[in-house]
Order: structure tokens, then sequence, then C-alpha cells
């Protein structure tokens, strides 16, 4: 990314979604909170009737993700489970097919099960190689995760796309370690960008939050429909929240790319750590294609280590990196990604969400870590 490009970038993050200036009013409004609105006459045309359906608050975040996402409109959720649940759940019917990644997000094997209990037929490949494209024919719908997580393994979203419409299917990509700043799905030809805005979006671990953003108008009310029907709607607090922090979403996550390629460059040439990942590290196997079709490569880095044993004594020695789940928060995170279950990973694998530190500490508390756990020592 040139730095006029990322400048740019920066000026739009910044007044993302902001109201017109008025004199002596907040450049960016205070939450809303009203369960119901003073509502005269006819309702036909009202832009506020009732709290389930819309709130100002939310109408700002939302006029800023489609600015950032290059959508005609966005949809804020409750949580990225509830985006995504949207999705799949607006357009699918019994006897549909359903093309998802074998690879993705764990919990997309929840929504899956329910999907096949509702009479969707789902079929499934991993995301690198673009597997899915000869699962296509006659499915209602794709889901592309790229890159995916915590493989961070990439696909050709544009092929995938064009192949998809050819079988007359819609196409959604989370979008969700990339952000709108790394990578734009709607470019690429996708029909639906969704996300959890509780990750790198908003960046400080405090706020549930998810998206979609849409090619069309159309579809954007197909999937507000479905939040009004199943209340899956965001708090103004959180909405207010996640707005706030746009503003410096382009500053940290060109931090957190930067540290992200130093701490996997790092690893790398570390002795007790083996299958290092990360789009942005050259030789990466995804880093060709991902340099074709994001800007930046997000902050997360994976690694397996020996074993279980290894892995926890690991975590247990980090100093700045807290051992927690989720990622794309300022303050870096590591965790064991098959305490959880569902992730085809090694019991030695480590997902690594890097922050916004000194570089250079995150890569002595790491090596640190590691003899440590070398050593036997446990703290």
């Amino acid at each position: 990314m040139s730095d006029a490009h990322r400048d740019a970038e920066a000026t739009r993050v910044v007044r993302a979604g902001l109201p017109p200036e008025e004199a002596y009013a907040p450049p960016l409004p205070g939450p809303v909170f009203a369960a119901h609105y003073h509502l005269p006459g006819d309702v036909d045309g009202a832009p506020y009737t009732y709290g389930r359906d819309g709130n100002p608050t939310w109408t700002g975040l939302e006029r800023a993700v489609a600015e950032l996402e290059g959508a005609a409109e966005a949809v804020a959720f409750a949580s990225g489970m509830g985006a995504m649940s949207a999705v799949l759940f607006t357009w699918l019917r019994p006897g549909d097919v359903a093309v998802l990644p074998s690879d993705g997000y764990n919990l997309l094997a929840s929504l899956r099960q329910r999907l096949e209990d509702f009479g969707v037929t789902v079929r499934t490949a991993p995301t690198p190689g673009d597997a899915q494209r000869e699962l296509l024919a006659g499915a209602r719908l794709l889901w592309i995760e790229s890159p995916s997580n915590p493989g961070l393994d990439v696909c050709d979203i544009r092929a995938l796309a064009d192949a998809a419409h050819a079988h007359g299917a819609l196409v959604a990509v989370d979008n969700t370690l990339a952000t709108p700043l790394g990578q734009r799905p709607l470019a690429l030809g996708a029909d639906l960008s969704v996300a959890s805005g509780t990750k790198a979006l908003t960046g400080h671990g405090d706020v549930l939050l998810g998206y979609v953003a849409c090619r069309d108008a159309g579809l954007a009310a197909q999937v507000r429909g479905w939040r009004k029907t199943v209340g899956a709607i965001p708090g103004p607090m959180e909405a207010w929240l996640a707005h706030r922090s746009l503003a410096t979403l382009e500053v940290r996550t060109a931090r957190q790319a930067e540290n992200a390629l130093a701490v996997a460059e790092a690893l790398r040439d570390h002795p007790e750590v083996t299958a290092v990942r990360h789009p942005g590290l050259p030789g990466d196997p995804a880093h060709a294609l991902a340099a074709r079709q994001m800007s930046r490569f997000g902050c997360v880095v994976s690694c397996t280590l020996e074993d279980r044993e290894f892995a926890e004594r690991f975590l247990a020695g980090l100093r700045l990196v807290g051992e927690a789940t989720s990622f794309g928060s300022v303050r870096s995170t590591a965790e064991r990604r098959g305490r959880w279950g569902g992730d085809a990973v090694p019991e030695g694998f480590v997902r690594l969400s890097v922050g916004v530190e000194d570089a250079g500490d995150l890569v002595a508390d790491l090596r640190s870590a590691l003899g440590a756990a070398r050593r036997g020592e446990l703290s």
C-alpha cells in the first residue's frame, strides 16, 4: 500500500459516518437510548418507530461501515454470530444447497448442523486451492472465509464469486480477519461482506458486535428484516463505542500488520517453532494470492509447538501477551486453539493476535517464553 493511499484511508476512517458539522454539536453524537420514539400519524416513511427497528446510533455506525466496505448499505448486529446467522437463515430454505468452508471459524459447524436440521444440504471444502468451486452446482449460497480462522489460508475471492454467480448462487465473505481496510470483498465480486466487529474493527476487546455490508439495498432490506424478527440488535452504547473506535482503525491495523510480520519472521527462524503462518510472510503458501487481493495482512499469526504441554508452558511464560481467545485487540493475546475443540489443528497449535506494542518487546517476550518452555518452567 502506498503512503498516499494509506493517508487517504486514515482521513476517510476518521470521518466515516459522521453527521454534517453543526455549531456547538459534538462531532460524534452520543448514544441514543430509546425503546420507542414520538410517533404521530402514519408510520410509513418514519425514520424511527420502535427500538427494535432502528436507532440513530446504529444509523451512524452503519453508514460508516457501508462507506468503508464500499457497500450500498450495512446492517449492524449484536454479535458476529448474529450477522452470520442472518445471512445463512435469510436466504436458505429446506431443499437449498449451501457451500461452506470446512476450515472456517469453529462455530460454523454449529450453524451447519442447524441448517441441516432445517433441511438445507451443506457441502464443505477447505479454503486453499479454491476447492469450494467444485461444489457449486445447484448451490443457493456460497460462504467464503479468507483468510481462514485459525489456519490463515486464502482463496481467490473474485474467481469463486464469478463461479458462484454463474451457478446462480449468492456470495458472502467473512471479512473479519482482514477488516475493510485490508480487503474489500464487494469490490472482488461478493454480494455480502460479513464480519465480527468484536475483533479488529473495534479493537479494544470491550464490545460484542457484528455487521453485514450489502451490495444493494434490496439485500440489506432482507437482512434487516431478519434482525427485526429475531431481535439480534446491537445496544446503542456498543454501536457508539464501535463508531468511536473506527477513527483509529487505520493506525491500529497498520501497526498490528507491521508487528504481526515482525513476530512471524521471528517465530519462523526459531528452532522450537514449526508451521508458522501469516499471509504477509514471504514464502507463506497464501502470500502470493493474499498480496493480490489484500492491502494489508491482518494481525493474526499461527504456529505449532512441540505438543500441548510445551504450548501451555509457553503461554504461561508470556508477560506482554495475554492468554485469551478472540483477536484484533490493541493488546496482544495468544491461545492454544485446540482447547476449544472443533478446529482441525495439532495440540500444540497456537494462534497469536498481535497488538500495537513495540515489536521488539513482543519478539523478546515470545523468545523468552519459548526458552522457559524448553527448560520446563511453568509460572
